[in-house]
């Protein structure tokens, strides 16, 4: 048995993470701010969980051997970190990544970092490669994600470098499935509920950007795989679904497979937003034996119930 924490865990993410560790019969201490989490995806707390609500800006301290740490802490929705939380994202990704590492100095233990497909920018080449160096705007509005998991990314490999800490680096593209905040304002959970309440559809652009989308339990695996691969394996690798589909394809699906009334509406496309995010995985493959077994088809058989269950007032 090992114990493990993760920080951000009442997310999205790192709520999935926190119950898979623990089928895994792992120990899990999660740490959250509750600023984006929802402290109802957590399960109950016992001997094998445990919850801290606590700001990674700032430093923390617990007993006891600590055997990993994944940094998922960070707000990972546009409508969450721009605009009034673009500073409070910077700090998390910087601060934070900074207090971990030096947690995980203290504590021997191995620190894994939840990176970004949004480090590759406006993508250059296509599909996005862990060699792309990343074509981002520095001073834009999504500039405090993306140069801050950038900035994390560094600290990462100089505490590797200088003070031999035992470092993991994924990045991470788009995931989806079930326990999204229905208000969080990413592409898939937007759609749905749109979708749900008959309303039109908004589609920023034409609907010919793509992206590539990931259903959780397939992110989690490849998380938890990195997590667990050789020291030498340290990464950036890319996590995410190869299958790439446009915009428009992906609203015109929603709309069926919920048998919805809405139309689709298209409204300008927002400042920086990319044309095409879709990952190279051979990394992951090699070291890893990564590849996603779940279709865009099944996901969303598995994610719109949560919806419709949300709707209805049932978790």
């Amino acid at each position: 048995m090992k114990t493990c924490l993760v920080t951000g865990g009442a997310g999205f993410l790192g709520a999935h993470l926190c119950r898979e560790l623990l089928e895994r019969g792992h120990k899990v201490i999660c740490i959250d701010d509750l600023s984006t989490g929802n402290i109802r995806n957590l399960p109950e707390s016992d001997g094998f969980f445990q919850f801290f609500r606590h700001d990674i800006c700032f430093p923390f301290e617990t007993s006891g051997h600590i055997d990993e740490i994944y940094n998922l802490a960070c707000p990972a929705s546009p409508l969450n970190y721009q605009g009034k939380n673009a500073i409070q994202t910077t700090r998390t990704c910087v601060l934070g990544a900074l207090n971990m590492l030096e947690f995980a100095q203290r504590h021997g233990s191995t620190i894994l970092q939840a990176s970004t497909s949004e480090v590759y920018g406006e993508p250059l080449t296509s599909p996005q490669r862990e060699a792309d160096r990343g074509n981002v705007n520095p001073i834009g509005i999504r500039a405090c994600y993306d140069e801050g998991k950038r900035c994390a990314e560094s600290l990462f490999f100089d505490f590797y470098r200088e003070k031999g800490t035992k470092v993991k680096v994924v990045r991470l593209f788009n995931t989806y499935g079930p326990m999204m905040s229905i208000n969080d304002g990413r592409v898939v959970p937007n759609f749905i509920c749109q979708a749900l309440r008959g309303e039109d559809i908004t589609v920023y652009g034409d609907g010919s950007q793509t992206r590539s989308f990931c259903f959780v339990r397939d992110t989690i695996s490849g998380i938890i795989s990195m997590m667990e691969s050789d020291s030498y394996v340290t990464g950036p690798v890319n996590i995410g679904n190869p299958e790439e589909i446009t915009i428009l394809e992906l609203a015109k699906t929603i709309i069926e497979k919920v048998r919805s009334s809405s139309k689709i509406v298209f409204r300008p496309i927002p400042d920086d937003d990319p044309t095409r995010r879709v990952p190279d995985i051979g990394k992951a493959s090699a070291f890893l034996g990564f590849k996603p077994t779940t279709s865009l088809d099944e996901g969303l058989e598995l994610t719109i119930p949560y919806y419709i269950n949300l709707r209805r007032g049932v978790q």
